[in-house]
């Protein structure tokens, strides 16, 4: 007795997830969706121009950071609508801004040294602050970096 197995031998492109996926409800559609960032890397958009002209000062500060146009042949599959002419054609661009990516670890190093030079410049204005403590009569104390909100208190006398 021979034992024959059958092969199956249709295409995997007849098998879909998309014919068996749940259908997702109606929301608006987004004038800013954009194609996901490849690994290691941000997508942002950035100010081509403003009230009709040109921001090349912008364009031209952000690529000196760090950042490079994405181009549409970069995701033949996702619809996006480009410039059509001009410096930037083929650059994806919606209502004056383009589409820039950018390295994940240069936004963690620009994140680290503006929040370096925020906190140098607290620790300047405490210590401007402490060197007019001078008078023992009127003393400050190191001041504390809290807020504190209140809604609906009790009313005083003096209000």
């Amino acid at each position: 007795m021979t034992d024959v197995k059958t092969l199956n031998r249709t295409s995997r492109d007849t098998d879909s997830r998309g014919k068996n996926a749940r259908r997702r409800p109606w929301a608006p559609p987004s004038r800013l969706d954009a194609p996901p960032a490849p690994p290691g890397y941000k997508h942002r958009w950035i100010r081509a121009s403003a009230g009709g002209v040109e921001d090349r000062t912008n364009i031209a500060g952000r690529i000196r950071e760090g950042y490079e146009l994405v181009r549409s042949e970069d995701y033949p599959d996702f619809p996006t609508p480009t410039v059509d002419d001009g410096r930037h054609a083929g650059v994806i661009s919606v209502g004056g801004l383009l589409l820039a990516r950018i390295p994940e670890e240069t936004v963690e190093e620009r994140n680290s040294y503006y929040n370096k030079r925020a906190n140098d410049q607290m620790q300047a204005a405490d210590n401007e602050l402490m060197k007019s403590n001078a008078h023992s009569s009127m003393v400050i104390e190191r001041p504390s970096r809290r807020s504190r909100v209140s809604f609906g208190g009790p009313k005083t006398a003096s209000e």
